[in-house]
């Protein structure tokens, strides 16, 4: 919602119309309710504005708040507040908002819990970070295989308003074991005596992940099987848990923004950029920048080796940044989509000799059109004054070209070998790239001037 569009919430906050307000909160959807608390400079407002709405949505707006946000209402309501708050989330929203907040507040959250509930979080908050099991849910539609259409509706009805999703059904046997599941539309159109066996769909075509499967995957293979929600079995095969949508589309942006966050060569932070603070932001970026302005002293190096021939030679120093730039951005063009399609699944390890091949002849072609470009270039500005030599625009015109290529190559080499060392291909990216394509591109160009001038 546009932040102007709370005007008329704040004008019922400044009068203290809280009847008024309410209603309105009650109307609008639980993210926008959320975004209105957080954009309370008070947080007394903010907690106020909780504790007036309806019960039956509180525990779902709070899902919505930012952890700090969420830190401010805990700290300020009583314990019988904390209590029925609890027993309202779903298991992974508490788990979600007890991994972010202080000690002191988990500490107190779970005092106020029930056993049965406080047993299940506990079990939840000790799956590593980043796996299935820390993201599950615990709140889904399980369905006996003895069970027949009639059972299995009714089931539905008797349970459905408290879990988390009942779009898909899942079909466990006597055992736990996950043998089966049925969407709900396949229930509802099909006859009431029919045994769930009949409709379901069987182990074969049956997609699952494992507790300890990292996050990753599950979104990955959401996105192949358009599923809205995956299943979570353990090692015997027994059903723990489901990862519902909402989750899956929070993990594929955390990863993107980590993938990002890596390229760019910086160390991922879990906190929002105005959140973090000065040191923890200096951190994440010094070790990086550490290692890319060591390894550019051989860039310097190659230059102070040529210094005596780019003193001799007119136009030969000022094609470098030109020459460096063009290798750079050729790298990273290439390193981009490599790591993008390894992320997505869409190019393997064994995918890497046709993924060379390809960018050899891409380079090649662009390499020629780039090098002619030059050459006619360098030609105008010879027409306009310069006295840049014909073996000199040469030079120049032959090292743009075997500078793309090589650039390139090293573009798509380096994010499947990464992949293939068990690294994040991400780290492959930007600045590394550039900084290993200016010295390649120095030592190409210099040896071709030696050889040709």
């Amino acid at each position: 919602m546009n932040e102007n569009e709370f005007g008329g919430l704040y004008r019922l906050l400044a009068k203290n119309k809280l009847l008024e307000l309410r209603q309105e909160l009650s109307d609008m959807a639980y993210p926008d309710i959320a975004e209105f608390i957080m954009d309370m400079d008070d947080d007394k407002l903010a907690v106020k504005i909780f504790r007036i709405l309806p019960k039956d949505i509180s525990a779902d707006v709070f899902a919505y708040l930012e952890p700090d946000s969420q830190t401010v209402i805990v700290q300020s309501i009583t314990d019988s507040e904390i209590e029925r708050l609890m027993d309202d989330l779903y298991v992974d929203d508490a788990v979600d908002f007890l991994e972010e907040v202080p000690a002191n507040i988990v500490r107190r959250v779970l005092a106020n819990t029930d056993k049965e509930t406080r047993d299940i979080i506990n079990r939840f908050l000790k799956y590593p970070e980043g796996c299935a099991g820390s993201v599950m849910t615990i709140e889904m539609v399980e369905l006996h295989d003895r069970s027949t259409v009639a059972e299995a509706i009714k089931s539905i009805r008797r349970s459905g308003v408290d879990k988390e999703t009942i779009y898909t059904c899942y079909v466990i046997d006597e055992k736990r074991h996950l043998v089966g599941t049925i969407p709900l539309r396949r229930l509802l159109l099909n006859e009431e005596d029919t045994p769930l066996t009949d409709i379901m769909s069987d182990d074969e075509q049956l997609i699952f992940v494992k507790t300890m499967d990292d996050q990753e995957e599950v979104a990955a293979i959401a996105k192949k099987y358009d599923l809205l929600s995956v299943p979570v079995v353990d090692n015997e095969g027994r059903l723990v848990g489901i990862i519902t949508i909402d989750d899956i589309v929070d993990i594929i942006d955390e990863e993107a923004t980590e993938d990002m966050e890596k390229m760019a060569l910086l160390t991922p932070s879990e906190d929002e950029y105005l959140k973090t603070g000065v040191f923890t932001l200096a951190k994440n970026r010094i070790g990086w920048l550490l290692v890319l302005m060591i390894a550019s002293t051989f860039t310097g190096q190659i230059i102070e080796g040529f210094e005596n021939q780019l003193a001799t030679i007119a136009g030969l120093t000022a094609c470098i940044p030109m020459l460096m730039g063009t290798g750079g951005n050729s790298g990273n063009q290439v390193s981009t989509l490599i790591i993008r399609g390894l992320a997505l699944g869409e190019v393997r390890i064994k995918d890497y000799f046709r993924v060379l091949w390809k960018e050899i002849r891409v380079s090649l072609m662009v390499g020629i059109v780039l090098a002619v470009a030059n050459y006619g270039r360098m030609l105008i500005l010879n027409l306009m004054g310069s006295e840049t030599s014909s073996s000199v625009i040469l030079v120049v015109s032959l090292s743009v070209a075997a500078v793309v290529v090589v650039s390139k190559t090293i573009g798509c080499t380096l994010p499947i070998v990464a992949k293939l060392l068990k690294l994040d291909p991400a780290l492959m990216a930007g600045p590394l790239i550039t900084t290993l394509v200016d010295t390649i591109s120095l030592v190409i160009y210099f040896s071709l001037a030696k050889a040709l001038i």
